[in-house]
């Protein structure tokens, strides 16, 4: 905790960045303003878009005291409010999921080629992006920790499967390389409670560090203020609370 005398001050900007195939797409990036070294995090938006309260959680990201990054990675299908954006993706079929892994791979390397960040980087997402940064963590670079806030398809039926996402990411397990965080609701119902055990067995199979919390009166999305239905403050309180620790400790953050 920083003391009421100590300086913040943070940039936060819209940026392009190279995606998959070298198509320039849109990022939110914010970072406390000083010579660093700061940790990064790549965040992964949900299903709804590149929306309101992903830019703010990716400010409050840099207001701890990390290097912070939200790819746009609905950006190939247009631009408009998010919800208009994220219908005409998911009328296309969602996104690829190796198009995401490009993405975030071209994040990573923004971040840790800058002369601020200290080489180690998290990955962050909710509902589909948390299933993204999953699939991002065992098919992309190195990274050194995740969070995953209720990611909805991690665990995915045969029938579920598409061209676009060929493979259920908890499949990917065994090539996860560094320590998860889990926080879930127990009445959500994406993924369910025992989507949450699938996804618990896998990771013990495997021999894989990681930290659930399970969350009783809370569903999908309870971190979202701005959805007050999906809201639960007590829960999403604790879940940022155990996020800043998880993140400290992996990443070497406030």
């Amino acid at each position: 905790m920083r003391a009421t005398d100590s300086y913040e001050g943070l940039l936060a900007e819209t940026i392009t960045v190279p995606g998959q195939g070298g198509d320039r797409i849109h990022a939110y990036s914010a970072r406390p303003l000083g010579p660093g070294p700061y940790p990064g995090v790549v965040l992964f938006h949900h299903r709804p878009g590149w929306d309101e309260w992903y830019r703010h959680a990716t400010r409050l990201f840099a207001h701890h005291g990390y290097f912070a990054v939200c790819p746009d990675l609905y950006c190939r299908v247009g631009h408009g409010e998010p919800d208009d954006v994220a219908a005409r993706a998911q009328a296309e079929g969602g996104v690829a999921d190796e198009q995401v892994v490009g993405d975030a791979a071209a994040c990573v390397d923004l971040i840790r080629s800058h002369p601020a960040s200290s080489g180690r980087i998290g990955y962050f997402g909710t509902c589909s992006g948390a299933r993204h940064a999953y699939l991002a963590a065992c098919r992309g670079p190195v990274v050194d920790a995740l969070v995953d806030c209720w990611g909805g398809r991690i665990v995915m039926a045969a029938d579920e499967l598409t061209d676009k996402q060929p493979v259920a990411p908890v499949d990917l397990t065994a090539d996860l390389p560094c320590p998860l965080l889990g926080l879930f609701g127990n009445e959500d119902r994406n993924p369910t409670p025992e989507h949450v055990d699938v996804l618990e067995d896998a990771l013990r199979t495997h021999d894989k560090p990681y930290e659930f919390h399970r969350y009783e009166g809370a569903g999908h999305g309870f971190f979202y203020h701005d959805r007050p239905a999906a809201y639960r403050a007590e829960a999403a309180v604790d879940g940022w609370q155990k996020v800043w620790r998880f993140l400290a400790d992996t990443l070497g953050g406030e």
